[in-house]
């Protein structure tokens, strides 16, 4: 025992030293992270084929498919194998591993990139620690798990048709030791800073955790599983195949989305939104604002409850309101203008309308729903805040200025940032209900929701474009929030969300 810790205080005499600014163990495990980013390559071998004509005389490869087959796969071209080969049995796994391999890589750079620009957080290496300890724990488990998966694959095909690399060994084994160096290092900065590790805080708190666990295992089922369905966006989709043995066809269903002006649906959707986020915040903090001034109970009740009506109608019913108030030969508005003397108005032939009509109809449904967040943040602000106002000889509008409006806005930029997160994502329902299939209006209504299921209703089970396009979507709502957060953190760290 006495050995033992003797050798432990010298590894940490060692690991401790300092060398250009940074510990050396810091420098020996960025170096690791360096080597494991290389060795991730496209260029490297992670799984080879042995006894290849016996197993290709096993899977029914015929000679023109073997040709287009390697001896040897990264995890990054290992899909490759499951689409030449047409052994669909073995490409979840594959994508698993895929998966695995891109989150390894990202803790990996962002270590490298933390260690060399001597990046600190507020209490010392910890925050380097954790993520050049959770680079180096993905690394050993895509390291097992490609160990995993020649052994699953062997046992699927009855023979011995695939090796793992030397290599998968050899880095298995440095990432241990890189991710125990780190384990020491950690544990003196733990203890001069009075933080316990992720262990001590379960044992601590096992009750909180274990409500968590229903929680977790509904994102991971409803959320986290369903990615693995991104591959659809690669493929030429049939049931045939299923999804691991379908046609892989790469940027195929992108460049068809791009070929079908890209441009065009991404600008409506995201002015839509823009309009939508924009003014629907900005009329429900000031209907929020008016109904708190109320003071009469029955009415305020009952304003709140007209305005929060709307919310529920159906949108096919919303439909027939605006085809019976638009309508050319019979609605409502074309009946006044007539009897007013005046000519009708062919809406449903005039695109220049609809950015004005489908805002309204948009607002008149949304502000009532949205307003009661507001609402509950006003009222839940101090009354004292107010009193003290008044004293001050604070008018009304004073008041909402310097009191209501900065309290408001920690919600508002919350409620903003969730909101550009789907600013990719229209309103399918209020869109396709009002315009339907109308073309005279596609080139000013048309966003991607509707786009995307005319082309399936068009080319029936087109599931590779649909998923291509979600794809689109989510990317760029999620560079959108990171980017904004990012803002926001700049000037108010204390309103940003991550």
């Amino acid at each position: 025992m006495e050995k033992s810790l003797t050798l432990l205080s010298k590894c940490n005499a060692i690991l401790d030293k300092e060398l250009d600014g940074r510990k050396k163990g810091i420098w020996i495990t960025m170096t690791v992270s360096l080597i494991t980013i290389i060795l991730s390559l496209p260029f490297f071998s992670w799984v080879k084929l042995v006894n290849i004509s016996a197993l290709f005389a096993k899977m029914g490869i015929t000679k023109e498919m073997a040709a287009n087959l390697y001896t040897g796969y990264s995890i990054f071209n290992l899909l490759s194998f499951v689409q030449e080969s047409g052994e669909g049995r073995i490409g979840l796994y594959a994508m698993i591993l895929l998966i695995i391999m891109a989150a390894a890589l990202y803790f990996n750079v962002a270590y490298v990139v933390r260690v060399i620009f001597r990046i600190k957080g507020d209490k010392g290496n910890l925050s380097l620690y954790a993520t050049g300890r959770t680079a180096m724990l993905f690394e050993v488990i895509l390291a097992g798990a490609t160990i995993g998966y020649v052994v699953f694959a062997n046992r699927k095909f009855g023979m011995k048709g695939f090796q793992t690399s030397p290599m998968v060994y050899i880095l298995l084994m440095i990432s241990l030791f890189s991710y125990l160096v780190i384990k020491l290092m950690e544990a003196e900065e733990r203890t001069l800073y009075k933080e316990h590790g992720i262990l001590k805080e379960i044992r601590k708190n096992w009750v909180l955790f274990v409500m968590l666990v229903p929680t977790f295992i509904y994102f991971m089922i409803n959320n986290y599983l369903p990615m693995i369905g991104v591959y659809y966006a690669f493929t030429n989709f049939n049931f045939r195949d299923g999804l691991w043995g379908s046609p892989f066809v790469g940027f195929k269903n992108f460049e068809f989305l791009i070929k079908a002006d890209l441009f065009r649906l991404t600008r409506n959707t995201i002015l839509y939104n823009l309009v939508f986020i924009g003014v629907g915040n900005i009329l429900q903090i000031v209907f929020a604002i008016f109904v708190s001034q109320v003071t009469v109970k029955w009415f305020k009740k009952t304003t709140q409850t007209l305005m929060f009506m709307p919310y529920f109608v159906s949108f096919v019913i919303l439909k027939v309101l605006v085809y019976n108030i638009f309508e050319y030969q019979y609605g409502l508005i074309n009946n006044i203008l007539i009897s007013m003397g005046g000519d009708r108005i062919d809406f449903y032939n005039t695109p220049s309308y609809w950015p004005v009509l489908i805002t309204l109809f948009y607002l008149w449904k949304n502000i009532g729903y949205g307003m009661v967040v507001y609402l509950a943040t006003i009222m839940g602000i101090d009354s004292e805040y107010y009193e003290a106002a008044k004293v001050d000889g604070a008018n009304i509008f004073q008041q909402i200025w310097y009191i209501t409006l900065p309290l408001v806005k920690p919600t508002f930029i919350i409620l903003l940032l969730y909101a550009l997160g789907s600013i990719m994502k229209g309103q399918f329902e209020l869109f396709y209900q009002m315009i339907g299939n109308n073309g005279v209006l596609y080139n000013i209504t048309d966003i991607f929701d509707t786009y995307v299921y005319r082309i399936t209703m068009t080319q029936p089970l087109s599931i590779g474009l649909g998923t291509a396009a979600g794809l689109y979507q989510s990317l760029f709502g999620f560079i959108i929030v990171v980017l904004v957060n990012f803002l926001v953190k700049r000037k108010n760290p204390e309103y940003a969300l991550f």
